[in-house]
């Protein structure tokens, strides 16, 4: 398929429609921010995903945009449920509902730094983290587990894990409601069963930040931020037990989308029409999976708040949580009226405007909290779901790579990352230095542009920057 990129403004591009697809590529970035790694395919997805079955509007690309697996990362798109719409798990990704939650301190920068070493020390030896590690919630059996997959972050709660207003803050209100475990393999079981409450790896982490700059003083204010605040942003998902599932419905839809009349030009977009057996199957696997990543970020938030609680005297109060790769039947303004889509948002953040009926009373006025993590070694974002959102209220995720992991290990060693990070002041406690040279600031965009390009493109507006202090890494 031929790609042909052309400008659109300062700040985004549209690949134009030709061969198979059946609407354009929107790229909501400048050309400083898109993948120049050679050989790097992840323009030639957004093409690729505009030829779905069901496709809407445009095949859309976040300013972090890079390549993933069938959709890009940063990838959203949006089918109509009606009109023979497919569900595809690369569009979700491996890491099902991989998400972050942002935590306020009831203490400030100056009064913590001196009992960060000692805080940094606790996490370190309490918080489960790299491949196939145990987890904080050791499972009563494969019917606690089920209790897990129906009942996410719910079900943590009820289970003196963390409090009510917990719940109030969190995507789905802690769980999704069309989850069904009896879809869920049992390899996958096997995978999720010991893996409650733990980070995982790669780019997967623990960071206490400050806030360091208010962008939006009202906003602000609603989301309980200030300068010189103490927060802590949780990044993780739904471990093995998301990736066996995907790896399974991938395997079944690629079985399947003959039967269905449908063919795609590369076999990692995987798909069936959402009404379908196999998309109803796989979107009630996913939802359990989404409810595991919401209880794994449940337990290792009222760790943290057991940790603060000994070591600083603070509580943490939830600010939000939000997934970013997941697919939602939501329903959005098509043809003139509102139609049913599944709006699949890999490497992407849900971004409702102000005033939408889903958020909380304390927030609905602002709109949504939108969470950008940075690296280790630089600052991450807050920001708010504004109005006239063409992405289906869609936003970024993170800064988005741009070396490959081989490259980072071929460009950094464990000495200059070292040293880079104590230079600007940063505690890094990893689970392997090896393994976190692939996760180096200098891997990953300039996340002050991709904000920056965000903003400016309507997905969202900034509230807040956080800079790291300490981080735990997978």
């Amino acid at each position: 398929m031929d790609i042909r990129l052309v400008a659109d403004g300062p700040w985004r591009s549209r690949i134009e429609q030709s061969g198979a697809m059946r609407v354009p590529g929107i790229v909501l970035a400048p050309r400083g921010l898109l993948p120049d790694e050679p050989g790097d395919q992840a323009l030639q997805q957004v093409a690729n995903v505009a030829t779905l079955p069901g496709i809407v509007r445009a095949s859309y690309a976040m300013p972090d945009i890079h390549w993933g697996y069938g959709f890009p990362i940063g990838g959203v798109a949006a089918t109509d449920v009606a009109r023979g719409g497919i569900v595809s798990p690369g569009g979700v990704g491996f890491d099902i509902s991989c998400g972050v939650r942002l935590l306020t301190a009831h203490v400030d920068r100056a009064a913590l730094l001196p009992k960060l070493p000692v805080l940094m020390e606790r996490l370190d030896r309490l918080m489960p983290r790299g491949l196939g590690r145990g987890g904080l919630w050791p499972l009563a059996g494969r019917e606690q587990l089920h209790e897990v997959l129906r009942g996410g972050a719910r079900y943590a709660v009820e289970q003196g894990r963390g409090v009510p207003r917990d719940l109030e803050r969190c995507e789905d209100g802690g769980a999704v409601g069309d989850a069904d475990a009896t879809q869920v393999g049992e390899r996958a079981l096997e995978r999720g069963a010991g893996q409650v409450g733990s980070l995982g790896s790669a780019n997967h982490f623990l960071e206490i930040q400050a806030v360091d700059a208010v962008y939006d003083e009202a906003c602000a204010r609603a989301f309980g931020l200030r300068p010189g605040l103490v927060c802590v942003m949780i990044h993780c998902g739904s471990r093995g037990l998301g990736h066996q599932i995907c790896a399974d419905h991938v395997r079944t839809m690629e079985s399947v989308m003959r039967r269905h009349g449908i063919d795609v030009p590369d076999p990692q977009l995987a798909c069936a029409p959402v009404d379908s057996p196999e998309g109803r199957a796989y979107l009630g696997a996913m939802a359990a999976a989404a409810n595991y990543a919401r209880a794994n970020r449940q337990m290792l938030a009222d760790e943290a708040r057991l940790v603060f609680q000994r070591v600083a005297g603070s509580g943490l109060d939830l600010l939000y949580d939000v997934s970013h790769n997941l697919a939602k039947l939501e329903t959005h303004p098509h043809d003139s009226a509102r139609a049913l889509l599944c709006v699949h948002r890999k490497g992407a953040t849900r971004a409702l405007p102000p005033g939408h009926a889903d958020l909380p009373d304390a927030l609905r006025r602002f709109g949504q909290p939108v969470f950008v993590p940075g690296t280790m070694g630089t600052a991450s974002y807050v920001m708010t779901g504004s109005s006239g959102n063409r992405a289906f209220d869609s936003c970024c995720h993170g800064a988005g790579r741009v070396w490959s992991r081989h490259r980072a290990h071929r460009e950094m060693s464990v000495r200059q990352l070292r040293d880079e990070l104590v230079g600007a002041g940063v505690a890094v406690r990893p689970a392997s230095w090896r393994s976190v040279i692939e996760e180096a600031p200098e891997a990953y965009k300039d996340v002050d542009a991709v904000v920056r390009a965000s903003e400016h493109n309507d997905l969202g507006r900034l509230v807040a920057r956080l800079v790291p202090l300490g981080v735990l890494k997978g």
